[in-house]
């Protein structure tokens, strides 16, 4: 969105100052001082050039306006920086909240608050007049400050959903290739490592045999082991789990591998660092895993080390074989497919690495991968640098002692003094306590509008005090402005929910603040008029104060109302998008899976099962013969893969083994979501059951935001539970309407309250019905 010219609203505000002055006692035939308008040219040029450049150093800017319109308006007739002091200064400070956080806006608008009584009370005392321009000009300070913070967030929660938009419309696309690379990298992996190891094993054992028969026992036993820990492995390719369960750390894993390695007859040795979970650890493990097996297949018996340093700049990891021994024989030549150094780049690179491979000087072979470090991959939210928290320190002692040049410059009989402490004093006051409880009208509203509630009628108390003598009706309505910002962020609160659980308008609750909120007002109002003596009756009085509350909290309540509704009118399209395309890159990706796991069938796990067999029954011979038979299977299946890219027409309905699909879809978009299933889910379910399972599940991370949502499935003989916790209250509503009609295809129930988790209750024995059309459209 193009944003306009940062010149034109200083050039403005210029213009309108010199209307005000000299303009005005230029009309009046009043001639200023040269020295008068010499000044306030260089405070006005100051001025306007420093909010000129204000959105790049917005804080020096406000310090600059600030400082130059205090020290000008010294030696300047009244009025003369006027317009530059107080539009100029909300200027800036709109600003500084609007492009800084809102530590800096707050600290800013409480010194401009401060600063400005002090310089009020260096100049005139604490008793002058009513004071009201002290009450003022904070309310338009905290009013440009509420509206930058109000931008700023707005622009933020704009650029995330157009942001998550696009990660989520180029993810459809990518999920689909990412799975077929996933399970492609993963049949390479787990089935080559392991059925290399078989054919390695058996290999030496039968060329052993004469003079180490206990060799082959130790070998079918190997077989049949390794074997069944494929078909376990390949399963796992198949359906992955959704969330991983607690698994040994990456060292852990690390240095079994290195002892499996070094039972096939490998001289390993290995230098560790504990290395975290995650992408980096993962990682290193397949760098590992690949470099060994290549060792083991081209270098058998050749001395080897591993080494893997953590550290705070990157995560070195090194795998170096030396020459294999003269006349050793390499039972695994020409078992590799030719894709493994791929792999090894395509995991560091996956990772935020590098890899580099290839010979050594003495005749072996190296692997080097170069990994982000402790740093890089910590997670953690960065903190403001001290340097800038020092200057903004600063820029408030700055603003806060200010007040105390001008008063050098003051002339002694220009301060005033009186007994008391004016109006203006006690309503700067009772306006702090309110902008204080507008701070917690998000974490607490009720609280929020308990207290600005509760001040509400201090107003007119404060005029008696102060001896007000201004316009009656000034405070009363100044004190309603922090009941309508209130007023205004609950009605939003509201329509952005939309309508309650139980169907309707909101409930009795829903109306009490703004009802209490117009009789609080309509009181403290006739309270005031009383006071002040006008020759109404009371009741005339009250009926006129309690429509002029009634309007304004009205207006207050209509406004926060059309704001929360088109909040949520735009966060309906932004689901429903999302929700669109998750849904393609999910069916797209399950469609993939489903192709290769129906090769994988047919091919490698049958080859894998012969093996197993062949080796309970002692065949050894056949056993290797098997196991390259299943090797080669696997590449024929891998070149496939490769080769059909193309998503088939038909695509199949995804159910809960696509589970995890629909978490790395929503993680890759940015959602922080997790889904857990218990071991107690039965492995096969009725089709309606799982069909409607998943829909359910995608419903309910579909209406997350940026918090945290967890989805956990559990199981028992009679009913699928599933269990959303993390819920946005604003969606709660509209989501368990939707839940139902997903769950009534199963026959199942949704629970769920004001707050809390939601429930989903799916039989385990739909209605045949229900069930046969799912199947239906299944195939």
């Amino acid at each position: 969105m193009k944003r306009t010219d940062d010149r034109l609203p200083p050039l403005v505000l210029l213009g309108a100052q010199a209307l005000v002055w000299p303009g005005a006692d230029l009309v009046r035939g009043n001639l200023p001082a040269g020295v008068d308008l010499f000044v306030a040219a260089l405070v006005a040029g100051l001025v306007t050039a420093a909010l000129s450049l204000r959105r790049s150093k917005p804080v020096a800017t406000l310090l600059l306006v600030a400082a130059a319109c205090a020290l000008g308006a010294a030696p300047l007739p009244t009025g003369a920086t006027a317009l530059l002091g107080t539009a100029g200064v909300a200027l800036a400070l709109f600003t500084v909240a609007g492009e800084r956080d809102t530590f800096t806006a707050l600290l800013c608008v409480t010194t401009l608050a401060a600063w400005q009584s002090l310089y009020n009370i260096t100049l005139h005392g604490l008793s002058d007049r009513n004071g009201l321009d002290i009450v003022l000009t904070a309310l338009l300070y905290a009013a440009a400050c509420a509206a930058g913070m109000l931008v700023r967030r707005s622009r933020l929660v704009r650029r995330a959903a157009e942001q998550r938009l696009k990660r989520a419309e180029l993810e459809r696309h990518r999920l689909p290739a990412a799975e077929r690379q996933r399970m492609e990298r993963e049949l390479h992996d787990v089935s080559a490592h392991h059925l290399t190891a078989v054919v390695v094993t058996a290999g030496a054992a039968l060329g052993l045999r004469d003079r180490r028969p206990e060799l082959a026992d130790e070998a079918l036993r190997f077989a049949a082991e390794t074997g069944r820990e494929v078909t376990r492995a390949l399963g796992a390719v198949r359906a992955p789990a959704p969330s991983r369960d607690r698994q040994p750390s990456p060292r852990e894993r690390l240095l079994d591998l290195v002892a499996g390695v070094s039972r096939l007859g490998q001289h390993v040795e290995c230098e560790i660092d504990a290395l975290p979970d995650g992408a980096v650890g993962d990682a290193v493990y397949g760098i590992v895993r690949e470099a060994l097996t290549n060792v083991a297949r081209h270098a058998p018996g050749a001395f080897t080390t591993v080494t893997c340093r953590y550290g705070d700049a990157r995560t070195e990891v090194v795998v170096t074989s030396a020459a294999p021994p003269a006349g050793s024989p390499a039972y695994g030549a020409g078992l590799g497919s030719g894709r493994g150094q791929g792999f090894l780049r395509s995991r560091a690179r996956e990772a935020g690495g590098t890899l580099t491979s290839g010979p050594t000087a003495e005749g072996g072979w190296e692997v080097r991968a170069v990994l982000p470090g402790r740093v890089a991959a910590a997670s953690v939210r960065q903190s403001v640098p001290w340097q800038y928290r020092l200057a903004q320190v600063t820029a408030a002692v700055g603003l806060v002692v200010q007040p105390m040049l001008p008063f050098l410059l003051v002339r002694a009989d220009s301060t005033t003094t009186g007994p008391g402490v004016s109006a203006g004093v006690l309503f700067a006051l009772l306006a702090a306590g309110q902008a204080l409880a507008l701070l917690w009208r998000r974490r607490a509203p009720r609280t929020a509008q308990g207290l600005v509630f509760g001040l509400a009628p201090l107003w007119p108390v404060a005029m008696a005090a102060g001896a007000y003598t201004g316009w009656v009706l000034l405070p009363p309505l100044l004190s309603m402005a922090a009941t309508c910002a209130v007023i205004a962020s609950a009605a939003a609160r509201t329509a952005a929910a939309g309508p309650p659980l139980t169907g309707g308008r909101p409930g009795p609750s829903g109306w009490t603040g703004p009802v209490l909120a117009v009789l609080v007002h309509a009181a403290a109002t006739t309270a005031a008029l009383l006071h002040r003596g006008v020759s109404f009756p009371a009741w005339a009085l009250a009926a006129g104060s309690t429509a002029q509350a009634a309007l304004v909290v009205g207006a207050a309540w209509w406004g926060g109302t059309r704001r929360g509704r088109h909040r949520r009118a735009a966060h309906g399209a932004r689901t429903e998008h999302l929700a669109a395309w998750t849904e393609e890159a999910v069916r797209d990706a399950w469609a993939e899976r489903r192709r290769i796991a129906a090769g994988l069938e047919t091919t490698v796990l049958t080859r894998t099962a012969d093996m197993v067999a062949l080796a309970e029954a002692g065949r050894l011979d056949e056993v290797v013969g098997r196991a390259r038979e299943a090797l080669a299977a696997m590449r024929a299946l891998l070149d496939t893969v490769r080769d059909s890219e193309a998503t088939p027409a038909l695509r199949p309905q995804p159910t809960l083994q696509a589970l995890d699909l629909l978490g790395r879809q929503l993680r890759a978009t940015g959602r922080d979501v997790e889904i857990r299933l218990t071991a107690r889910i039965p492995r096969r379910l009725p089709t309606a059951v799982d069909l409607a399972a998943y829909h359910a599940c995608e419903t309910v991370l579909a209406v997350g935001g940026e918090e945290p949502m967890v989805v956990e499935l559990d199981a028992d003989d009679s009913a699928l539970t599933l269990t959303a916790i993390g819920v946005p209250d604003p969606v709660r509503s509209a989501l368990c309407r939707r839940l139902s009609a997903r769950a009534a295809v199963a026959g199942g129930t949704v629970t769920a309250g004001p707050a809390g988790p939601v429930r989903v209750l799916l039989p385990l024995t739909a209605a045949p019905s229900a069930q046969q059309d799912d199947e239906e459209g299944q195939r």
